[in-house]
C-alpha cells in the first residue's frame, strides 16, 4: 500500500492552521483500501487511485463540492440542494447579510473529519467515536435498520444532539443553517459510500490488480464503456436507497397508563427485559444496569479487525492500519438504562422503533412483532410493556 497522510492528521493541521485555511482534496479512503487489500488478497493502490479520480471528478474538493446531477437518477438529483452544499463547504465566513459559510468546517470537522470519516483530531477522546458517514450506516433513525435515514431523523439528531456522547445540540443554529448541514452531512455519505463501492467494483467486476489485464475496462467517466456503466449503476443504488428512506410505522398508539394498570405493565415489561426470547438482561446487565461482560465491537471497527481474523487488540497485527487512518477498536458498551439517558430519543416511538428494528452497525439486535406467544418475537403489547419498563428508569 502507499502511504498517505492520514485524514486524522489533515483535520489536525486544518485545526492548528485555522478555519479559513483552503482543503484542496478529500483524503482517500486508505482504510478501506488496505481493507480490501488483505480481504481479496490483491494490491489495491490502483484501485484506490481510480476511484479517488472518478469520486473527485463526480463531486468536486471541500473547498469546490460538485452535486453529479447528469450522473443520477431523476428523483436523485434534488435529494441535496447543491447552494446549500456550497454554504457548508469551505472555509468559514460571513457575508454582509448575515449569511454563515464553511458551517461543517466550524461546528463539525474537529470531531468527524473533513472527509466525514469520524476521525477527526478530537475522535481520540471520544466514547463513542464520532460517525464515520461514509459506510452509509446511522444508529439513530426512524427507518428500518438497513435503510437510511430521513431527512427528519438527521434533523433531529442536530437539534437535540446525543445525549451520553460528544455530539451536541445545534438547536440554536438558524434553519437555514441546519437544512445546509444536513444537505452536506448526505453529501459526505453519499460520496463516501460510492467511493467504497467503486474500490470494490474496480478489484471485483473490473479486474484490478498492480495493473489491468483489460485496459479498456478501466474505472471512469469515460462514455460507453464498463467503467461509466459501474459508476451509474452505483450512483443509482446508493442514492436511490437515500430517496426511499421512509419512518416504520408504529401501528399501535401510545397508551398512557396510570396506577394500578401502569404498575402490572412496568412489572410485565421487567419479566420481558429478562426473558429468553428479549433477553435484554444480557448486554444491559441486571436491572439495565450496563455492567454486563461484552467483548463484541461495532461494525465500523470490525471491518479491518475481526472480520479480516485479527484480533482488535494485536498491535501488531492492527499497526498497519492505524497508520492508515484507522481508529482503535473498542469494545462496545452496552448503555446503562438505570440513568435514563436514552441516546436515540425517549419518546415512546423512539423507543419502539429501537425494540423492533435494533441499532444499525451495532451488536444491538431487533425483536420481531408477532401476533401471539411464539417465543420468536414480542407482541405488540409486551413491546409497549417494554417500553414502560425502560421509561420506569427515569421516575422517582
Amino acid at each position: 500500500m502507499s502511504r498517505r497522510v492520514p485524514l486524522a492528521a489533515v483535520a489536525l493541521a486544518l485545526l492548528l492552521i485555522g478555519c479559513d485555511a483552503p482543503v484542496d482534496r478529500y483524503p482517500p479512503n486508505d482504510v478501506y483500501a488496505l481493507t480490501l487489500a488483505r480481504s481479496f488478497r490483491v494490491p489495491t493502490d490502483l484501485a484506490n487511485t481510480d476511484t479517488t479520480k472518478v469520486v473527485t471528478e463526480l463531486f468536486g474538493t471541500p473547498e469546490q463540492p460538485q452535486w453529479p446531477v447528469d450522473w443520477l437518477p431523476e428523483d436523485a438529483g434534488n435529494l441535496v440542494d447543491l447552494n446549500r452544499i456550497e454554504r457548508a463547504a469551505g472555509a468559514v465566513s460571513s457575508e454582509k447579510d448575515g449569511t454563515h459559510r464553511g458551517l461543517f468546517r466550524e461546528h463539525c470537522v474537529t470531531c468527524h473529519g473533513v472527509a466525514g470519516d469520524g476521525a477527526g483530531p478530537a475522535s481520540q477522546t471520544q466514547n463513542p467515536y464520532p460517525r464515520d458517514f461514509r459506510h452509509g450506516v446511522f444508529k439513530w433513525k426512524s427507518t428500518e435498520r438497513a435503510d437510511k435515514p430521513t431527512r427528519e431523523d438527521l434533523r433531529e439528531t442536530l437539534v437535540h444532539g446525543v445525549p451520553g456522547t460528544g455530539m451536541p445540540s445545534f438547536s440554536l443554529l438558524v434553519k437555514d443553517d441546519l437544512e445546509s448541514l444536513i444537505d452536506y452531512t448526505i453529501y459526505l455519505s453519499v460520496r463516501g459510500e460510492v467511493e467504497r463501492r467503486l474500490m470494490v467494483a474496480a478489484i471485483d467486476e473490473l479486474g484490478y490488480e498492480d495493473t489491468l489485464a483489460d485496459p479498456s475496462a478501466s474505472l471512469t467517466l469515460r462514455s460507453d464503456t464498463d467503467g461509466e456503466e459501474i459508476v451509474r449503476s452505483v450512483l443509482a443504488r446508493v442514492t436511490g436507497q437515500w430517496v426511499g428512506a421512509q419512518a416504520v410505522t408504529v401501528s399501535k398508539a401510545w397508551e398512557e397508563l396510570s396506577g394500578e394498570e401502569l404498575t402490572a405493565s412496568i412489572a410485565r415489561g421487567k419479566e420481558i427485559f429478562h426473558s429468553q426470547v428479549a433477553n435484554c438482561v444480557g448486554c444491559h446487565g441486571p436491572g439495565g444496569n450496563g455492567q454486563a461482560i461484552t467483548l463484541d465491537y461495532d461494525d465500523w471497527a470490525k471491518e479491518y479487525s475481526t472480520r479480516l481474523g485479527i484480533t482488535p487488540d494485536d498491535r501488531e497485527a492492527m499497526r498497519p492500519f492505524r497508520r492508515a487512518g484507522a481508529l482503535r477498536p473498542r469494545p462496545v458498551r452496552p448503555r446503562n438504562l438505570q440513568n435514563a439517558v436514552f441516546r436515540g430519543g425517549s419518546d415512546t416511538d423512539d423507543l419502539y422503533r429501537r425494540i423492533t428494528q435494533g441499532i444499525a452497525g451495532t451488536p444491538m439486535p431487533a425483536l420481531a412483532v408477532v401476533d401471539g406467544s411464539e417465543g420468536n418475537g414480542l407482541t405488540e403489547a409486551e413491546i409497549w410493556d417494554l417500553v414502560r419498563y425502560l421509561r420506569s428508569f427515569g421516575s422517582p
